[in-house]
């Protein structure tokens, strides 16, 4: 055998390993020990989904984000997700402690074959309940995060690419936040994702708010500056939608590939501007109504209440309002088409009289 034959038999097996390598690396998920938390960090208060602020924190992407992307490039394509028992992902965005964790783990009792959960918890954080074995080493490595800012897109990245390496029978993708709890049993979330009459689990929908036409949008279009969308996002493309959604695998994978708009909305918003920044309310509405209009449904499965909302939070619900007719009431949908499988925002001390109508309630239809 030649010198130049072992050569090229040496470069392609390199090319080999290379190409082959995402696929037998371990899933990147980080151990956050509960004896040894993360010191918190200066200002951080319990109970609030983000801190407040403008900046860009945590927006960089780094060598080890720019890894993770590509190897959803690589190895994560929607083909793999058509399985005979596809499963759900479970990705909470949390800087304060994942308070609902006993609720969510009552609801995921019985099912442990059908999901999966991941959590991206800001560093500052401290997580003040060990998690229940369903969150146990279930971490992906994070950054800081911020309310209306870059680094809650970036984050939310960080948690798909994570869940589409991670296992391919992963076919859908719940964004949820620590104040987040589920408002019907495992199996009626599970039937209305994958119905029995879908003949193609790699076409189903993604269920997020895409709206248009909304009073505030012209402010935050022009929030990086009146020109600082075009060309790629010309006014009459932009859209509005909740933070939380629950996308279909190929859009998961869409998420993580996309750079063009991306570097768009995560430049910082003007210092006057900082009331009507809200990229995460904006991105992913944004370029999914631009790359599939007809593979969204349009509306999300979570359901948050505006009604005498403070500071952009939306209303938080207490103990003394936990009734079985609030369950009801926020399943039920404008649209007759849907109900909702989630709901936001929940204060800490409503998880003992949640626990107490979870049987007869939330888990019974």
């Amino acid at each position: 055998m030649t010198p130049m034959v072992v050569s090229l038999l040496l470069f392609a097996s390199l090319t080999a390993l290379l190409l082959m390598a995402p696929r037998v690396s371990p899933p990147p998920l980080v151990a956050r020990p509960e004896d040894n938390p993360p010191a918190a960090a200066a200002g951080l208060a319990a109970g609030v989904e983000v801190t407040s602020g403008g900046g860009a924190a945590g927006v960089g992407e780094g060598a080890e984000d720019l890894a993770l992307f590509r190897r959803v490039t690589l190895d994560a394509g929607e083909g793999s997700a058509v399985a005979a028992a596809p499963k759900v992902a479970f990705l909470f965005l949390t800087n304060s402690d994942l308070t609902f964790a006993p609720l969510w783990e009552r609801f995921f009792a019985g099912h442990a074959h059908r999901f999966n959960v991941y959590v991206h918890a800001d560093p500052a954080a401290t997580l003040l309940l060990p998690p229940t074995p369903s969150f146990r080493g279930r971490f992906v490595a994070a950054k800081p995060t911020r309310r209306g800012d870059p680094s809650l897109i970036a984050a939310a990245r960080r948690l798909l690419a994570a869940a589409l390496l991670d296992d391919p029978a992963n076919a859908y993708f719940a964004l949820l936040s620590q104040h987040c709890v589920p408002l019907h049993p495992f199996p009626r979330l599970y039937a209305a994702l994958f119905p029995p009459t879908a003949a193609h689990h790699h076409r189903l929908p993604s269920y997020i708010e895409v709206l248009t036409g909304e009073p505030q949008m012209p402010a935050r279009y022009v929030a990086r500056g009146d020109d600082a969308m075009l060309p790629e996002v010309p006014f009459g493309r932009f859209r509005v939608g909740s933070q939380f959604f629950t996308l279909a695998r190929r859009h998961a994978v869409l998420v993580v590939r996309e750079r063009r708009l991306w570097r768009k909305f995560r430049e910082p918003c003007l210092p006057e501007a900082q009331d009507a920044c809200y990229p995460e309310e904006h991105y992913f509405p944004t370029l999914l109504d631009m790359a599939d209009p007809a593979g969204v449904a349009r509306y999300t499965l979570t359901s948050v209440n505006w009604t005498g909302s403070v500071d952009g939070h939306p209303h938080t619900y207490a103990a003394p309002e936990v009734l079985p007719r609030l369950i009801h009431d926020l399943r039920r949908s404008n649209s007759s088409t849907h109900e909702h499988m989630f709901a936001r925002k929940f204060a800490p001390d409503c998880l003992a009289p949640l626990m107490d109508i979870a049987d007869t309630v939330i888990f019974r239809d």
